[in-house]
């Protein structure tokens, strides 16, 4: 592994867009390659902020601090340029695109991450498709299907998952993967992202969560906790453990 790091977050503040409304408040987090991060937090505590400022969400503006993606920086990066560089983000709520078929979508995603002038092979990618598919669980007649268009939330998180295997990106940030899913889907969506990192050693990834129950099932080398718009503490999986035990109460009250 590289030593230096792929994403590297310091003193990272940011608001609602054309609002005054504050909520990173100094982030600071630093993910080396192949390493899997997990940020915890109560509802309102700037997670998904996080995760959608790094996206390049237009609803949210950065105001502070820099986030440097693989020594670069990323907010000066369009939300497209990010993704052709490996920046992946799986939806909380995936959008629904009807009349777009999965393998389409997939097919067209590919092809803009190719450099100008090169083509994509129709059979190599029908290949990886159906491979990827099987490794999910998942019917190949799914990919014929309109992207999320009549999906149950279990098929979503699935579909974001064969998307992340099929562009294997070098930073996938996973968006309260585990909302919606019962424990079938949950052992499934899993199973594919353990499998895809074993396969992808270099890959690195960040889990944004409410719970430990994601967690049970795919191993974080680091669990943050983010309270009021900072990482108020870091460690290893037995945060995780200490947050179910007990909650947030605790960071809560320190950060007040």
């Amino acid at each position: 592994m590289s030593d230096s790091p792929i994403l590297s977050i310091r003193n990272l503040e940011a608001k609602v867009a054309e609002e005054d409304i504050h909520i990173l408040r100094g982030v600071d987090l630093t993910l080396n390659r192949g390493e899997i991060h997990a940020i915890m937090g109560p509802n309102g505590s700037g997670k998904s902020t996080l995760s959608k400022i790094l996206a390049g969400h237009p609803g949210y503006e950065p105001t502070g601090g820099e986030v440097l993606y693989k020594g670069e920086d990323l907010l000066e990066q369009e939300p497209d340029e990010r993704s052709r560089n490996g920046v992946f983000f799986a939806f909380q709520y995936p959008v629904e695109i009807p009349g777009v078929s999965i393998a389409n979508f997939l097919r067209t995603a590919m092809q803009a991450r190719l450099e100008e002038g090169e083509e994509l092979d129709l059979f190599d990618f029908q290949d990886q498709l159906m491979e990827a598919m099987e490794l999910l669980e998942m019917d190949h007649s799914f990919a014929e299907r309109s992207v999320n268009d009549g999906f149950s939330g279990g098929e979503k998180k699935r579909n974001e998952i064969l998307q992340m295997a099929m562009l294997k990106p070098s930073l996938a940030i996973m968006d309260e993967t585990d909302s919606g899913l019962d424990i079938d889907a949950l052992q499934t969506v899993a199973k594919g992202v353990n499998t895809l990192a074993e396969q992808n050693p270099e890959m690195t990834i960040l889990i944004i969560t409410h719970y430990q129950r994601l967690l049970r099932y795919i191993q974080p080398d680091f669990v943050h906790v983010m309270v009021g718009g900072r990482i108020v503490q870091s460690g290893g999986p037995e945060v995780a453990e200490q947050l179910e035990a007990k909650g947030y109460e605790n960071y809560k009250a320190a950060t007040v």
